[in-house]
């Protein structure tokens, strides 16, 4: 049985552990996160992954 493009990005996203998600957010915190990952040249996902992190560790957490 031939899988569609869906039912295979939707394995290989499993088998790597990653899920989709998304957020309403103001057009001003999207055109600042757009802004930033353009200005370091790293993709939108990894520049919400270090803020988080340096969340993190701002909270001690």
């Amino acid at each position: 049985m031939t899988m569609t493009n869906a039912e295979k990005v939707a394995r290989s996203d499993a088998k790597r552990g990653i899920m989709a998600k998304t957020y309403k957010l103001p057009q001003s915190v999207v055109a600042e996160i757009e802004q930033l990952s353009e200005q370091y040249g790293i993709p939108q996902n990894q520049l919400l992954i270090q803020a988080i992190e340096a969340f993190k560790q701002t909270k001690g957490a």
